[in-house]
């Protein structure tokens, strides 16, 4: 089995990918989406989005990262490619996926799943202009408000070149309701020869079985589930090794644990975040972090109405032991 960390526009940037990944478990990243609206961009829009394009297109655990584009525009999105892959990603994504009305309104993401014509056209174009040695991935959903035309998306992105394929398991319809329908990721996957990974509703150790099961993926995507649970690749992992007669290792990253790699999360944060909007970022963890560890709903009642970074600053210090603390204030 293979794990790979979901994009999630708003969430999972390169500060997050950077504290997930050290964690363990995650087997490939793909980035949150690069937007791409009839202009050729500058690299630096490239490596601001994905600064692990500096290094290798690795997180400093050593975890690829695959950049992903999300367009409309075959001939666009393919000059954009060319850019990027002189970059050195590890990959190229398609987003057929995101949900987000005003992403779809300028016919961006799910809404071209409507279109499997034209999604076949942009995987076309941008597998013709990267080298044959880029693999070019999409992630698309069952569909916009129905999962009808789910297999002819899926075709035309297998025909037109596509080295794998992301399903998540709902519509844009559905949004982010549960339940995930994983036989129509099983459906996809047979009826197209590419590699499919299955993406929804994976929250604990025995989702990741069933879905296992249910689809017939040896490749899953975990998204939110892994940043409400920043151990649960790994509890995935070490049950696998234990499913199949190995030694299983830990699973699981327990509170104390993960205490420093918050405080990590922080300081990166205050590099690139200005001060006034630091606290949400990390409240905005918290708050997943609340639905699996007690004491992250005691942290986010404690700090729900702080924003002075200061503040926060010596909260983290208090938790962490002392070398911990006095690196925090550095």
């Amino acid at each position: 089995m293979k794990l790979l960390l979901a994009p999630m526009e708003g969430l999972l940037d390169y500060t997050l990918r950077d504290i997930l990944t050290r964690v363990g478990g995650v087997d490939r990243c793909v980035s949150e989406f690069i937007r791409i609206t009839g202009r050729l961009l500058p690299e630096r829009v490239f490596t601001r989005i994905v600064p692990e394009l500096r290094h290798g297109s690795r997180t400093p655990a050593g975890v690829l990262v695959r950049p992903q584009l999300l367009g409309s525009d075959p001939a666009c999105l393919a000059d954009n490619a060319a850019v990027l892959a002189g970059l050195g990603p590890s990959g190229i994504d398609l987003n057929f996926g995101c949900p987000a009305k005003t992403v779809n309104q300028h016919r961006g993401g799910a809404v071209l799943l409507d279109e499997p014509e034209l999604v076949g056209r942009i995987v076309a174009a941008v597998r013709r202009a990267v080298p044959a040695a880029v693999p070019v991935s999409a992630k698309m959903r069952l569909g916009f408000n129905d999962d009808d035309r789910a297999l002819d998306c899926a075709r035309a992105i297998a025909d037109a070149g596509a080295s794998e394929l992301v399903v998540h398991a709902r519509t844009k319809a559905h949004g982010y309701r549960p339940p995930a329908y994983w036989e129509r990721v099983r459906d996809i996957r047979e009826a197209v020869a590419l590699p499919v990974i299955a993406n929804g509703e994976i929250w604990t150790v025995q989702d990741a079985q069933r879905c296992r099961e249910v689809t017939g993926c040896e490749t899953l995507m975990i998204g939110r589930g892994m940043v409400r649970n920043p151990g649960l690749a790994l509890a995935i992992v070490a049950s696998d090794r234990a499913g199949r007669g190995l030694d299983p290792g830990t699973g699981g990253i327990a509170w104390p644990d993960l205490l420093p790699l918050m405080a990590d999360f922080w300081r990166l944060v205050a590099t690139h975040v200005e001060p006034r909007h630091r606290s949400g970022r990390l409240k905005q963890w918290l708050n997943y972090l609340r639905r699996h560890y007690p004491e992250a709903e005691q942290a986010f009642t404690e700090l729900r109405l702080t924003n002075d970074p200061a503040r926060i600053t010596l909260w983290l210090a208090a938790q962490q032991p002392c070398a911990a603390a006095a690196a925090l204030h550095g």
